[in-house]
């Protein structure tokens, strides 16, 4: 496969991936607050300038990786409002078959993610 096509499908997924879990966490809080801006902030901004895909509340940030094997430095941004220690949670939804721990960051596979926030682990 030429390198060029590698890299629309890795994006393409990524795409794919952080557009269903916004889409489940919309659906699940949806019935459950008055206002979108209750449950789901917009990009977060840290002092260090870095910003994670979720917020969830005031207690959850949540990164989205489309990679089987996910890395501390992937997750730079989280790792950065992990230090700032403002939120209860930090994790990272990805295609990992298995849940893990990198420091704060709880690294969960996408299934399992979505198994938790609809039994309410997350509001």
């Amino acid at each position: 496969m030429p390198f060029k096509q590698f890299v629309k499908i890795c994006t393409f997924q990524r795409i794919i991936v952080t557009t269903l879990i916004f889409y489940e966490v919309c659906n699940y809080f949806k019935d459950r607050v008055t206002s979108q801006e209750s449950f789901l902030k917009n990009v977060p901004f840290c002092p260090s300038g870095f910003e994670v895909d979720f917020i969830i509340g005031d207690h959850t940030a949540v990164e989205v990786k489309a990679k089987n094997n996910v890395s501390l430095q992937d997750l730079r941004s989280l790792k950065a409002l992990a230090e700032e220690k403002k939120m209860k949670r930090y994790l990272c939804v990805s295609l990992d078959p298995r849940t893990r721990r990198l420091g704060e960051i709880t690294v969960l596979p996408l299934r399992i993610f979505l198994e938790s926030l609809w039994n309410g682990q997350y509001s």
